[in-house]
């Protein structure tokens, strides 16, 4: 067996000695999972996948929901895709990943309504 160091923030360190004995099987699932999208040509937008399911797993409230938007850098990828399809030079690659980039907007623009619906419907 491999010994390796890693260094991770304090609240991650933390969470980990809860259970120690889980961590080889969290590392082959965070790279079994890793690999997975890598294979899928999900690379591009795996930030924009992880941004929605760190937000979603914070517990945000209905106006938090309602608020959301990705990050610059996952905004400015997007919009360079949609530049490129627009100008009809995207490859078939790009294409999949502009593709699932809509794919988890549309489940977002999908939320957002809801907790728009849940917040008029208040008392």
């Amino acid at each position: 067996m491999t010994t390796i160091t890693l260094e991770v923030p304090d609240e991650v360190a933390a969470q980990l000695q809860a259970d120690p004995a889980r961590l080889p099987a969290l590392i082959r699932e965070a790279v079994a999972e890793k690999l997975a999208l890598s294979a899928n040509g999900a690379t591009t937008f795996a930030p924009v996948y992880r941004e929605f399911i760190d937000f979603l797993a914070s517990s945000p409230t209905l106006e938090q929901m309602v608020d959301f938007k990705v990050s610059d850098a996952t905004q400015e990828r997007a919009e360079d895709l949609l530049d490129k399809d627009r100008e009809n030079e995207l490859t078939p690659e790009e294409k999949a990943k502009l593709d699932r980039y809509f794919q988890y907007r549309h489940i977002m623009i999908l939320l957002k309504a809801g907790a728009r619906r849940a917040i008029d419907s208040r008392p």
